[in-house]
């Protein structure tokens, strides 16, 4: 009887987020509700999800990610991580249910041996947050779609989390270290920028400080952020490089990369980069633009989700402003699902863009925090733990070298129209060294061995997921030790 209980249980649910996600009556889910329509995917599909949390917001509410990957649970050498995070101001909740709505779809069509996502799923490792503020969302739900204080272009009530506090603001100001030492003619970084003492000297909120601890344990290629209020795909810079101007373009070194990113979105989509739809809830006219806006030619906005990603590690980032209805009735959202599906596909589909490899040593090694620099554009990325790197370009001839110390090596890639990304391996002539190993033991987090990277793993059973930890660890050290000698 308690067998046929459960079984039951696990219907339910499964009906529950199905009902809510794909099929019968459309309806928001509540904090709870969104946790059982995740869970309902990783029970329908196991072999390629894994849903985590990354920590908890103000009030307690855990901050879940989905993982849709072959290898779920693991960083595979080569194979670009990408990230949606959705539902950063509480009461924007398109983009809550859209990954939502994404899940199930990616799950429903790998089953269905679709090829087009079997490949998504089977090269790359992506990472769903449906709620990075649900704190924030519980406030609005409140009053619902119904409400102008809610749903309007700009309605606040629950956008910022319980504490008051603007998370897609909150993160380090990056932007700001960058201009000034520009302005002042420092030596200029530009990459990985250290984080300043000051930042840490305020309370930054529980759901920033996860989302940080996340971004510097997981590879991140590239990213997305969902927001509402308007119609448009925003790029970097968010803050302005003259601090008395409110609005001016401010580029970054990768301007038109980001112009085909966010561009790659909008027009993807039915009315965003379509000239002449109309778009009431502000006059920027982007439509007949491509549908896509520099941050700070908007309005400059410090210690951005934006900027801090460009500047602080090596993950690329656009927010994407979903329309002027901030909470749409439920009854839109089939339809507009039907309207983001193929931009949220296609712009996923960009972590492939460009060149990736492999920096190893003389003696075969992959060599961590080993960088990659591209001829004519001022920003260098880093490689992964096992030496491996994904650089998105733009089609183009670029002359590409990877250093680590003193050790350097430099050659021609081509990245082509088409894609997938030109593979350009690199070697360095040096051998595996103790600085080299201590770089990698204090300075490349381990995913799966950070003791405070991933909080409550949900996995079907305790026994396993004990045995998947155990199996780690001792591969882990294994292969640390068979490196080492």
């Amino acid at each position: 009887m308690m067998m046929v209980g459960a079984t039951l249980v696990v219907l339910l649910l499964w009906c529950s987020a199905s009902v809510g996600v794909e099929t019968g009556r459309p309806r928001y889910h509540n904090t709870a509700e969104m946790e059982a329509a995740l869970r309902a995917v990783a029970d329908a599909c196991p072999d390629i999800t894994r849903l985590y949390s990354i920590g908890t917001s103000e009030e307690g509410r855990e901050l879940w990610v989905l993982e849709i990957s072959d290898n779920p649970g693991q960083h595979e050498p080569g194979e670009p991580e990408f990230r949606y995070t959705a539902n950063i101001h509480g009461n924007e909740v398109l983009g809550r249910e859209l990954l939502l709505y994404l899940a199930n779809y990616l799950c429903s069509r790998y089953q269905a041996a679709e090829s087009r996502v079997t490949r998504l799923v089977d090269e790359t490792r992506i990472h769903l947050i449906p709620s990075l503020n649900p704190d924030g969302y519980e406030k609005a739900a409140e009053l619902g779609h119904q409400s102008y204080r809610t749903s309007s272009a700009h309605g606040d009530y629950g956008r910022y989390n319980t504490r008051g506090v603007n998370l897609y603001r909150d993160f380090p100001g990056l932007g700001k270290v960058l201009f000034t030492n520009r302005n002042n003619n420092h030596k200029v970084q530009n990459n990985h920028l250290r984080i300043p003492d000051s930042y840490w000297s305020r309370q930054i909120a529980n759901e920033t400080k996860a989302f940080l601890k996340w971004a510097e344990i997981y590879p991140f290629v590239l990213g997305a952020n969902l927001h509402g209020g308007s119609l448009v795909a925003v790029y970097p810079f968010d803050l302005g490089q003259n601090p008395s101007d409110l609005s001016s373009y401010s580029a970054t070194a990768d301007d038109e990369l980001y112009r085909h990113l966010a561009g790659t979105y909008a027009r993807a989509h039915p009315t965003m980069a379509k000239c002449g739809a109309r778009v009431t809830c502000d006059n920027l006219n982007t439509t007949c633009n491509g549908g896509i806006k520099n941050g700070a030619s908007w309005f400059s906005v410090p210690g951005s989700l934006l900027d801090y990603s460009y500047l602080g590690t090596n993950a690329m980032e656009v927010a994407l402003e979903l329309g002027c209805d901030k909470f749409p009735a439920p009854d839109e959202l089939p339809r507009l699902w039907n309207d983001n599906r193929e931009p949220l596909l296609s712009y996923l589909e960009q972590v492939h863009i460009g060149i990736k490899g492999f920096v190893r040593n003389n003696k075969g090694h992959g060599m961590p925090g080993a960088a990659i620099s591209v001829q004519g554009i001022q920003h260098d990325i880093t490689t992964a733990k096992d030496g491996d790197y994904w650089r998105l370009l733009v089609p183009g001839t670029y002359r590409v070298t990877a250093y680590w110390k003193s050790y350097e090596e430099t050659k021609t890639c081509e990245v082509t129209r088409d894609g997938p990304a030109t593979t350009c391996d690199f070697t360095l002539h040096t051998d595996l060294t103790s600085d080299m190993h201590s770089f990698l033991k204090n300075n490349i987090p381990d995913v799966e061995a950070s003791p405070s990277g991933v909080a409550g793993q949900y996995q079907p059973c305790a026994a396993i997921a004990a045995y998947l930890i155990t199996s780690t660890v001792t591969i882990l050290y294994t292969i640390y030790w068979d490196n080492d000698s």
